[in-house]
């Protein structure tokens, strides 16, 4: 089954019929609409669709709009027979229960048959209450978000409608629903419309009418018929019934010029991130409408030349995870609510020498999530570029004040080639020269990265690659018989390789500190390097770097004088600093990737899927004798370093939001289809590491089957998967971020899929030069992997 797509063709205006409440009169103004409709626009097709009716056949919905809306379509997709909501009527059913993603499909699937008839209308009538759960439990609110459909809400005109009505209007408007109109009937008594009219109008722009209500029910059924087909006859015929048709009709082509001007105009004044101008166009820039789930829905490209049955938008895989921010699906209600919440309590509010809540809440679920004995403090900025800031101004300062150093000597950092740690000067200074800095006028490298042994599935077969470079001090190219081989720290690190590590790494710090090099720090990102080029480490090379920095205080300190912290979790020899902006919290299976080295940080950085992928926050979590170096009396020795935003409530409140959610997948069933079927490919057992705790269990999402079939092909040089993430090395005689290889296969992903029954779809992705990968997200169900690894697989073929 093809992802759901929003539903918006030129020929077919739909609209989604909400209530306030229940009893409001849905149907009533769903015929009236449907009047309306065939009245001033009789050359053009009605459709009525009930997507879940629950009672009698009989008093069913669609038999009222057959009744008095004549020549109008109609359908209804899920009846159940009990006068019930519909989540207990199909518990009590004995038809099957349609799954969520059923209702959205059959519901597209007949909304794209109506937009082949020609122009026309096509309204959806909602059960109950915004909140009323659909068959699943799933409340309609989120049950249709991902349809996007413009609403006709129905206020209520009774005795607290008012109340309902706005009520109904914030958990619409809070889930990105576009409310169109508000309909509702006359009642001079409570006089709703008035109030509701002037709050609309003035606060939202948006039109409010009040219709007569229709004649009360009388007991002769002949005379009752004829009263309702007078009443629709009058109210169907009015200036306002017109003037409903006209704006949304207004609405709906106004919707579509305006999507399809959005890639014109932002090409004239975006400037766009990681982006060569001189190489964009308008046709290159994806218009993106709305996103739930995985997919965003994006504007089919050419669309101003597609036949008007044609739809506008399709669902587009988010291969990037929205540069690797996103985790927890596109609009998830439970962040949604976090960030409104925190908004509507808040806002922002300054927080030197403060705190609230969502803060000191956060700082506590961080410090024991990562399960690091080590932390103890915990530092908020705006990103990860400005964490990493804050993480090597926290680490050089405690190596100065350790080791006495003057301040003017000048310390460096130690790390990997091939590093990014961000655009801000200190991340860039932590990095060696690459496309990232070599033109920025300011930067300054001050650092010396090590090169090291990489791990990839090449021909089916899993390898530690030796650079060329590294072979006369560590050896050739090893080739293990599966991942979880490499990963096994407990067991690799009484090997020969390990010690050729340890002994390499240490006579090179040795001769860099002969030299006269000083450094105050070992920066690393734990197993990938993101930016640098999808590189996975030999995670036995990180660890003994590791081992070894913290073994190496004579080597540091230079034979001078050393102030050794008592304190058994202190860092020894140079702070260790571990840049899981990208790495971290499930990104690569369990919330701390250092894990798979068997060691913690003394100070560990974390963005990106710390908020799920919906605003910006970042934490520094740090050691108390970190802290300790820049506590005294004096102002100055203070770590001078924050933001206007710093713990803004909003971010801290969806972040606290997001990594209970994520501690409850890592620790749940979720992925155990995935986990399952590597352990049976690898043969793998959990086991445990020194510190007692169990290394983690290596798997991916991606199929260790697909991996190595796609290894195999002559055109890519290797692969790799982890967790959610997923590396395609094309073959190129240009390697690195100015290699064009990827591009083509990007190029392939973007053209998708396309279907006669217009289920089409596609996938957005971003490369790294030679370099494709896709990433799932934290919720990405099995259907939609096996889905993308099919069109991969067409794409690189």
């Amino acid at each position: 089954m093809a992802p759901v797509g929003v539903l918006l063709w030129r020929s077919l205006k739909a609209y989604q019929v909400f209530g306030a409440n229940t009893d409001v009169g849905k149907t009533i103004f769903t015929t009236l609409l449907c009047n309306a409709s065939r009245r001033f626009r009789p050359d053009e097709q009605i459709s009525f669709l009930k997507p879940v009716s629950t009672g009698s056949v009989d008093e069913a919905d669609d038999g009222h709009i057959k009744k008095f809306a004549s020549q109008t379509s109609t359908k209804t997709l899920f009846q159940f027979e009990d006068p019930v909501s519909p989540h207990l009527a199909a518990t009590i059913s004995k038809q099957s229960t349609p799954a969520d993603h059923v209702v959205l499909e059959t519901i597209r699937h007949h909304a794209a048959s109506r937009a082949l008839d020609g122009p026309g209308w096509l309204f959806l009538e909602t059960a109950g209450g915004v909140h009323s759960p659909g068959p699943s439990g799933t409340t309609q609110a989120d049950l249709y978000a991902p349809l996007r459909l413009p609403v006709v809400l129905i206020g209520d005109s009774k005795l607290g409608g008012i109340s309902q009505t706005i009520s109904a209007f914030e958990s619409l408007r809070i889930r990105g629903y576009d409310i169109e109109s508000v309909l509702l009937f006359e009642n001079g008594h409570y006089d709703n419309h008035s109030y509701l009219s002037e709050y609309f109008a003035g606060e939202h722009g948006i039109s409010v009418e009040a219709f007569l209500p229709p004649p009360l029910r009388v007991s002769d059924r002949d005379s009752d018929i004829a009263a309702m087909i007078e009443y629709y006859e009058k109210a169907s015929s009015t200036e306002k019934a017109r003037s409903v048709v006209d704006n949304l009709e207004s609405r709906h082509k106004d919707r579509i010029s305006r999507i399809e001007a959005m890639a014109s105009e932002a090409y004239d004044t975006i400037w766009y991130p990681f982006t060569q101008h001189g190489r964009l166009s308008p046709s290159r820039i994806t218009t993106i409408t709305s996103a739930h789930g995985d997919y965003f829905q994006t504007l089919v490209p050419n669309s101003s030349s597609n036949p008007s049955s044609q739809s506008l938008l399709q669902p587009t895989f988010d291969g990037s995870a929205s540069w690797w921010t996103q985790g927890l699906g596109h609009a998830n209600p439970k962040l949604t609510l976090a960030a409104s919440y925190a908004a509507g309590r808040y806002g922002h509010v300054m927080f030197a020498e403060t705190i609230h809540e969502p803060a000191l809440e956060l700082a506590k679920t961080l410090l024991e999530t990562m399960n690091n004995p080590r932390f103890s403090r915990v530092f908020y900025s705006d990103n990860g570029s400005t964490g990493m800031e804050v993480a090597v101004k926290m680490a050089l300062r405690a190596t100065r004040e350790r080791y006495n150093l003057e301040s003017g000597d000048k310390l460096h950092v130690l790390g990997l080639r091939g590093s990014y740690h961000g655009d801000t000067m200190g991340a860039m200074d932590s990095t060696e020269p690459s496309v990232y800095n070599e033109k920025v006028e300011w930067y300054d490298g001050k650092g010396y990265w090590f090169d090291y042994p990489t791990v990839i599935c090449d021909n089916g077969s899993w390898q530690v690659q030796v650079p060329r470079s590294l072979e006369g001090h560590l050896g050739a190219t090893q080739e293990y018989g599966s991942m979880s081989e490499i990963f096994d720290i407990n067991r690799r690190r009484q090997s020969e390789v390990y010690r050729s590590y340890e002994s390499y790494i240490r006579t090179s710090l040795e001769r860099l500190v002969r030299e006269g090099r000083r450094f105050g720090a070992l920066v690393m990102e734990p197993l990938v390097l993101g930016a640098g080029g999808m590189i996975m480490v030999d995670p036995l090379f990180q660890r003994a770097f590791v081992d070894v920095v913290r073994n190496s205080a004579d080597i540091f300190s230079e034979g001078g004088p050393t102030s050794e912290d008592p304190d058994p979790q202190a860092w020894t020899g140079l702070p260790v600093i571990f840049d899981e902006v990208f790495t971290g919290l499930t990104r690569l299976g369990p919330l701390s990737s250092s894990s798979f080295l068997g060691v913690g940080p003394d100070i560990s950085v974390h963005a990106k899927l710390l908020t799920g992928g919906l605003v910006p926050l970042c934490a520094t979590l740090a050691s108390t004798s970190i802290f300790k170096a820049f506590e005294s009396t004096d102002k100055t020795d203070a770590l001078l370093h924050g933001h206007s935003y710093t713990a803004h409530p909003i971010g801290c409140q969806v972040a606290l939001e997001s990594v209970k959610e994520l501690r409850r997948i890592e620790e749940g069933s979720t992925w155990d289809w995935a986990k399952q079927s590597w352990k049976e490919a690898s043969g793998q057992a959990s086991k445990k590491g020194q510190s007692g705790h169990r290394q983690p269990v290596v798997w991916s999402a991606w199929s260790e089957s697909f991996v190595s079939e796609v290894s195999k092909q002559p055109q890519v040089s290797g692969v790799w998967a982890l967790g959610s993430v997923l590396a395609i090395y094309m073959k190129d005689a240009v390697s690195g971020y100015t290699s064009n290889s990827a591009a083509r296969v990007q190029e392939a992903l973007s053209k998708g899929v396309s279907s006669s029954g217009d289920g089409s779809w596609n996938v957005h992705s971003r490369v790294l030069g030679n370099v494709l990968y896709m990433m799932a997200s934290q919720t990405t169900k099995r259907e939609d992997i096996e889905r993308l690894e099919g069109l991969l697989r067409k794409a690189i073929e």
